[in-house]
Parts: C-alpha cells; sequence; structure tokens
C-alpha cells in the first residue's frame, strides 16, 4: 500500500503519493501524455529554475510576499532547480498539449512542494505555498515556457560553438599536415585538375568556421525574450514594476544579455526566431554531412576504391566479412545530421501552425531545437576525438594517380599550350604510358620542368 495524499482542482479530486513533490496537475499530464516516451529536457527544466528564481527575487523585492521566510524558501527552491537538482521530479512527456502548461504546472508543483519541506509543512499543504498563487505569480506558461527554451537554448549553443571550432582546428592541423601532398582534384566525381589534400581538409575548415560564427549570433536572434507579458503579451494579472525589473533580474542571474521584447504581443504569438536559428543550425548539418561522406569516400576501399586517406580504425565491419572496417563515426555523424535536417522540418511546421495571439506547440518547438542542438554538439565532439584527428594520408596513392591521371595534363597547359598538352593525351591512350612519360617523350618538357608544375606551390598558385 502506497500512502497518498488527496488533491484536487477544476476537474476534481485525486490520489497523490504522499511523499511526491509533484501534484495533481503532473499526474493528470502524466497520464493523458505517453506520447514520445521523453522526458523534458534537462537543461530546459533547470532553465525553467531559472525563470522562477528571477519572478521570486522580483516579487520578494516588490514585497509580495509579507512571509520573509516564505519568499526565502520559494527563492531557495527556483535556485535547487536551476542547478538541475530537482530534474528527477519533472515527469511529463516532452511533447504535451496545452502550450507547455504541463510543464510549467510540474515545475510550480515541485517547488511549492519543496518549499513546503523546507518550512517543515505537509506536502500538499497549498495554502501555506501555493504553486499558482506563489510560485506561478505574476507568470503564465505563456511567457515563462518561451523565455526558459530561449535561455536553455543559448547555454546549449555556447557548448555547441566550443564543439565546431575544436572540429575546425582539427582540419586545420590537417592542412598543415598535408599542405605538402599533391592530389588529383574531382569535379561531378570525375578527374579535374591537380590540387593538394591540406586545401582539400582547408575548405572543411573554412566552411566550418562559417558555422562557428553563425552559431555564436544565434545568441542575438534568441535574447529578447516576452517574460512578463503572462498570457498574450498585454502583462495582464502582472504589475508594471514586475515587468519592467523582471528580465533585468534573470539578465543579472544568468550572465546573458537578455532583454524583454518590445513588444510583448509579437514575442508572445510568433515563434519565427526558432525558425530561423533551425535554419543555421541546418546548415551546420548540411555542412557535416558533405565533409563526412567526403572522407567516406576518400577512405573508401581501401584496395578497390580512392584510398586516398585512412580513418582510424575502431571496431570490426562485419559478422561475414573477416577483416572489413567501416567508417563508422562519419557514418553516425551523418545520421546525427539528417535528424537535424528533419528537425528543421518539425519546426519549421510548428512555428507556422501557431494560432492567432499563441503558439500551442511549444512542446514540440522546444523539444526538436534542443535535440538539434544536443545532436550537432555530440556528433562535432565524437567527429574531431574518434576521427578528423587521426586521420592520416596515404602520400603514395595520391602521387601515383597524379602521374597516371590526364587531370595532371591542365597543370602543363600553361606551359606548353592547350594542342600539345593533347597530344600527350593521346599519346598516352595509344602507348599506356604515364603522364610524365608521355610528357617526356613528347620533347616538349624535361623532367625538371614538369616536376616543377605538379609541386605544391604550383598547383596552389592563385592564377599562372
Amino acid at each position: 500500500m502506497v500512502n497518498t495524499r488527496e488533491e484536487s482542482d477544476f476537474i476534481g479530486k485525486k490520489q497523490i503519493p504522499a511523499t511526491a513533490l509533484w501534484g495533481i496537475h503532473t499526474a493528470r499530464a502524466v497520464e493523458n501524455f505517453s506520447i514520445s516516451g521523453q522526458l523534458v529536457h534537462p537543461e530546459l527544466i533547470k532553465a525553467y529554475g531559472e525563470v522562477k528564481l528571477a519572478c521570486a527575487q522580483t516579487n520578494n523585492a516588490l514585497d509580495f510576499w509579507e512571509d520573509k521566510t516564505k519568499a526565502e524558501a520559494i527563492e531557495k527552491v527556483a535556485f535547487e532547480m536551476s542547478q538541475g537538482l530537482l530534474n528527477k521530479h519533472i515527469l511529463v512527456d516532452a511533447l504535451q498539449g496545452g502550450a507547455g502548461t504541463s510543464t510549467n504546472m510540474n515545475v510550480n508543483e515541485v517547488l511549492a512542494n519543496r518549499a513546503l519541506q523546507i518550512l517543515g509543512k505537509e506536502l500538499g499543504d497549498y495554502k501555506a505555498v501555493s504553486p499558482l498563487d506563489d510560485i506561478n505569480l505574476h507568470q503564465s506558461t505563456n511567457d515563462t515556457y518561451p523565455t526558459a527554451l530561449k535561455v536553455a537554448a543559448i547555454r546549449l549553443l555556447r557548448e555547441l560553438e566550443q564543439q565546431v571550432l575544436n572540429l575546425q582546428e582539427a582540419f586545420q592541423q590537417k592542412e598543415k599536415e598535408f599542405a605538402h601532398i599533391v592530389k588529383i582534384g574531382r569535379t561531378q566525381l570525375q578527374d579535374a585538375v591537380l590540387t593538394t589534400l591540406g586545401r582539400e581538409m582547408s575548405a572543411y575548415a573554412e566552411a566550418l568556421n562559417r558555422d562557428r560564427w553563425r552559431i555564436y549570433k544565434c545568441e542575438e536572434r534568441l535574447r529578447v525574450v516576452n517574460l512578463g507579458g503572462t498570457a498574450i503579451g498585454t502583462g495582464l494579472g502582472a504589475p508594471k514594476q514586475f515587468i519592467f525589473r523582471v528580465v533585468d533580474k534573470l539578465r543579472e542571474n544568468t550572465n546573458i544579455g537578455l532583454a524583454r521584447s518590445e513588444n510583448l504581443i509579437d514575442g508572445t504569438q510568433n515563434a519565427d526566431v526558432f525558425v530561423e536559428v533551425s535554419g543555421i543550425l541546418k546548415a551546420c548539418a548540411v555542412n557535416l554531412l558533405k565533409i563526412s561522406n567526403d572522407l567516406r569516400l576518400l577512405s573508401s576501399g581501401p584496395h578497390a576504391g580512392l584510398g586516398e586517406i585512412n580513418l582510424p580504425q575502431l571496431q570490426a565491419g562485419s559478422s561475414i566479412m573477416p577483416g572489413k572496417v567501416n567508417p563508422v563515426i562519419p557514418e553516425a555523424v551523418v545520421q546525427a545530421a539528417m535528424k537535424v535536417m528533419g528537425n528543421d522540418q518539425v519546426i519549421a511546421q510548428a512555428c507556422g501552425a501557431g494560432n492567432l495571439e499563441l503558439n500551442p506547440f511549444m512542446p514540440l518547438i522546444a523539444n526538436s531545437l534542443l535535440e538539434s542542438i544536443d545532436l550537432l554538439k555530440n556528433a562535432s565532439k565524437l567527429f574531431n576525438e574518434k576521427c578528423v584527428s587521426y586521420v592520416t594520408a596515404n602520400a603514395d596513392v595520391c602521387r601515383m594517380r597524379v602521374h597516371n591521371s590526364t587531370a595532371t595534363i591542365t597543370a602543363l597547359v600553361p606551359k606548353i599550350g592547350y594542342e600539345r598538352c593533347s597530344e600527350i593525351v593521346k599519346m598516352v591512350e595509344n602507348s599506356g604510358l604515364s603522364i610524365k612519360e608521355a610528357a617526356l617523350k613528347s620533347g616538349h618538357l624535361t623532367a625538371c620542368e614538369f616536376d616543377e608544375l605538379i609541386t605544391p606551390e604550383a598547383v596552389c598558385r592563385l592564377g599562372n
């Protein structure tokens, strides 16, 4: 037998486990929303604690609680939540109806009951500390939830930026290591002109540099919040002093440059900023997808493929083919990138489906956005630490291809002209000679001249 306490709401009465910090609103949400099997993102819970703390501190400073002991207890428990100490008590499914009301009420109930514990009172004694009249004082789900989401997203984006920077630096290191290795550059997967393996790596680093900068700028897009707008952005039920001060307190506590929306109606009903940020995450995913597939292709074989680079061997690749080792890290990164692209479409649809003064699909937006940031952060870290940092070059394979591919002929054009190069190509096709052998046999070039035209410096020179 489980000891219970009775709680009631507009719908009716319900028995709640006597020791539970959550209450009737949470119980109903758990029963109603068994959808994804995922809990609310832990960073969103912590950010919610920060929002509740700023609200409590502002209400306390404005003397809305005569009982200062209660006020201090509420501040204390909100701080505990902001530190992740109460995460296990947030039980609602990440996907829920009601624009996030179930999450907000789960938070309110946990904070109220935890405050009651500190005050030495019975759990569920909401006359002493109320989830609604005290914890939710001068607030609504509609301003606290999106504000908490933006705080959580900014924090995670800072972590993602660092991981993208680390990956960028790993490719810059490979750029230096492979600067001397001349190889065949390809367009449409066909031999094109000469380049260096280092130059190939530099392009990946530069793409990631753009991603890093775009991710950094996301904070500007997310820093404007609608906290204080309450239900639809009119500030209904909240005094002006609270509205003017609460975001300042949240900014001070979080050390994030948050600002109150100049138009709280807009800030409450429109979610296009999340589409914009998701688009930037999608751009990063696109680059990770392209780079990962390039490394898979360059390392293919190793004997019957391109085989120009080696990826670290991490695990056996087949249950039937002995000795087969697969490019498992780039494959995992590709899948993460594809998931982020899918999430971007979900976010766009959810943001566009909002109606009039509110978007009821904020839980889906939150779950998809924070998941995308996590995926990119983890994938970038994995890619760097278990793959890119350990890539090695097959210099002999690259050299052999340079000497045998007609792509090398293009490097000779500035010296001997198009027509003479065409003659050399025909000689190669008819004789089986290498490019270098045919070029020397033609008499148009000396060995020294040929070697000079295919040095790393020559093939990387800007212009002729």
